[in-house]
């Protein structure tokens, strides 16, 4: 049987060197990208103006007029607190969110939409909103060379 140690393990190294020397020769990124996120929201709310209710619990529907899907979200409102904002859509990593009867999270679809908010049964108050059409740029940033 042949020892080829010597032999292999020189021709090993060889490679190891070429591949060291590829790795410090071999091009740097010249250039940074950032990733970007845009999402429409809006805000609505509502409050006991005098706090008569003491505590109460809100409902608040939300209705995409295009497509027709009904949003809600429920709200414990405590006695003193007399008022509280939610925002639409809410993220579904929240403990409340804005989803279906199914259970299907909002999302932030461009369009016309109306909202009610309910407390004891009753509408108390509501609106409307459009949710813009949104979109991102990507910038790369070449950096200066050397």
């Amino acid at each position: 049987m042949h020892n080829s140690t010597p032999a292999m393990w020189k021709r090993f190294s060889g490679l190891l060197g070429l591949l060291l020397v590829l790795m410090l020769w071999a091009p740097r990124v010249q250039a940074q990208t950032w990733l970007v996120s845009t999402d429409a929201f809006v805000k609505i709310g509502v409050s006991d103006k005098f706090g008569q209710l003491g505590a109460y619990t809100a409902k608040f529907v939300v209705t995409n007029q295009t497509s027709g899907k009904i949003f809600s979200l429920v709200k414990e409102v405590e006695k003193g607190q007399n008022g509280v904002d939610v925002t639409f859509p809410s993220p579904a990593t929240e403990a409340d969110f804005f989803k279906t009867d199914a259970g299907i999270a909002a999302n932030s679809a461009p369009g016309n939409y109306v909202w009610q908010c309910e407390v004891g049964g009753k509408r108390v108050a509501g609106g409307h909103f459009t949710l813009p059409v949104v979109g991102n740029d990507v910038t790369v940033v070449e950096r200066a060379k050397k």
